[in-house]
């Protein structure tokens, strides 16, 4: 009678709503500076061109989504398009990415109290109190998950809140005069320099809609995923799009050409628009958004590293151990020097980071679109994709631009992310490294998932026939004619 209480599963708002929280970040009140830096007001079309191209990609999660409603995302779609190794690999990267952003929005936070801490403009103090930032989240997360639904719905509502209000006020303090000049100088000099600038600001904002991938991972604790992530997703970068793009206008708007000499271009276009109280508020919004995003990652992304551990036994049961707080105490150590590690670099970097870990993740999900359409294997489920391959192939093109912009450091320290966790894999069956797993076992694994997959979709198929054959079979009988009364009868 007492039977374990089922947790209550996120409905389509509550995706929505941590879909916007997932993509807009840091970038949002930080990088309006270096973009429009590159483009001046061309700035607004590179956001929008960024915007447009993003989505083509965020159809091609949409499509898959409506695939699979397992946990995992772009790793998850790959384990089953190209194999263990491919999901393993993409797996790897998710988990990177989720240490780089932990150590990009630390380094935001102090980037931002530098502008009332004087002392965080000294580079040593600064990188340490990244790191001592960092560790404390570590130590919080080993503690459980009783303060991240918390912290992480404050810092939802503190960013959302200072958007709009910034939006809402600035529309009405924006100067004609602000919107010169058009073109960057860059575009004088010839058509080389105008394309490296275009490409330089098209990386940053191109890191401005990237966390739009992770709203598939937690597909587990949704309501009919297959249904309401294509759904959130299209939503999430409608939205998303729509907020950037009046932000960086209206930033514009208020600060004209002079928006090149801060690096808090929204909280001192406040500033000038109403006065002191409003840069305060953009910044304590700021720093309130910054810490939840920050904190909310340091938790997700070492849960990850326990998943792909416990439940996927792609990696050795060692990383997947938890306390007697069931928090993976492990995942949580080793991400947290990572991102320790990770946040003795620039901002900027870090960005250079994140969009090359994202580019990882969405080259074999494209593949992974253009695979299920051609062997229909895992057919959809709701939302489908529609024009053939065009769409994909057009995202693939897209993805592959982006490698141009990379800097070589960051190719670097991504193909040693890749060659070191490749190298891990090699030694799936050594039992030293491995205790607990063999190979053998890792296979049965694999081959279990599939057929629970297979199975779960074919129950799905079942009961919508049997509902379809309820409604005909009703509607037949409400067309016989009503049998005859007893009076009709006796007449």
């Amino acid at each position: 009678m007492n039977a374990a209480k089922k947790p209550k599963q996120l409905g389509f708002w509550s995706i929505y709503l941590l879909g916007i929280n997932g993509v807009i970040g840091s970038g949002a009140f930080l990088l309006p500076q270096t973009i429009y830096q590159y483009m001046d007001l061309m700035s607004i079309v590179v956001l929008i061109a960024a915007a447009i191209t993003v989505s083509l990609i965020a159809l091609c999660y949409a499509d898959l989504a409506s695939r699979f409603s397992g946990a995992g995302a772009a790793w998850l779609y790959s384990y089953h398009a190209f194999g263990p190794f491919v999901g393993y690999e993409l797996g790897i990267f998710v988990w990177f990415l989720g240490c780089c952003t932990v150590a990009a929005e630390t380094v935001a936070l102090f980037t931002t109290l530098q502008a009332f801490v004087p002392a965080f403009n000294n580079a040593q103090i600064r990188v340490w109190s990244c790191i001592g930032l960092v560790v404390v989240f570590g130590i919080i997360n080993i503690f459980g998950r009783t303060l991240v639904k918390w912290v992480d719905n404050i810092s939802s509502g503190a960013k959302i809140g200072v958007i709009i209000l910034f939006i809402v006020v600035a529309a009405f303090f924006m100067h004609g005069a602000n919107f010169h000049p058009v073109l960057p100088v860059a575009a004088s000099k010839g058509i080389g320099a105008f394309s490296s600038h275009f490409g330089n600001a098209f990386s940053v904002v191109f890191y401005m809609f990237t966390g739009f991938s992770f709203i598939p991972i937690a597909a587990s604790q949704m309501v009919d995923p297959e249904k309401n992530i294509p759904r959130v997703l299209i939503g999430v970068m409608i939205t998303v799009t729509i907020l950037y793009g009046l932000m960086m206008l209206f930033a514009i708007g208020v600060l004209g050409a002079s928006m090149v000499n801060y690096s808090l271009p929204i909280a001192v276009a406040f500033r000038k628009a109403v006065g002191t109280w409003g840069y305060i508020v953009v910044i304590i919004g700021m720093l309130m958004s910054i810490f939840g995003v920050g904190f909310a990652t340091s938790f997700n992304t070492p849960a990850l590293m326990s998943s792909l551990s416990n439940e996927h036994a792609m990696l050795p049961k060692f990383f997947g151990k938890t306390n007697r707080f069931e928090a993976p105490w492990v995942a949580v150590i080793i991400t947290t020097i990572v991102s320790c590690f990770l946040v003795t670099q620039s901002y900027l970097f870090l960005v250079g980071m994140i969009v090359f870990a994202s580019f990882v993740q969405y080259v074999p999900s494209i593949m992974a679109v253009m695979k299920f359409k051609h062997d229909k294997k895992f057919p959809n489920h709701g939302f489908s994709l529609k024009g053939g391959y065009t769409i994909p192939i057009i995202a693939l093109l897209i993805a592959f631009y982006m490698v141009f912009q990379f800097t070589l450091k960051t190719i670097i320290l991504g193909v040693c992310v890749a060659a070191a966790a490749a190298i891990l894999f090699v030694f799936l069956d050594d039992r030293k490294m491995f205790k607990g797993f063999s190979l053998e076992e890792i296979k049965k694994n694999i081959e279990m998932k599939r057929e629970a997959e297979l199975k779960r979709r074919e129950e799905k198929i079942e009961k919508k026939e049997k509902d379809l054959q309820l409604k005909l079979s009703s509607s037949k009988d409400n067309s016989k004619p009503n049998p005859p009364t007893q009076a009709s009868a006796s007449k």
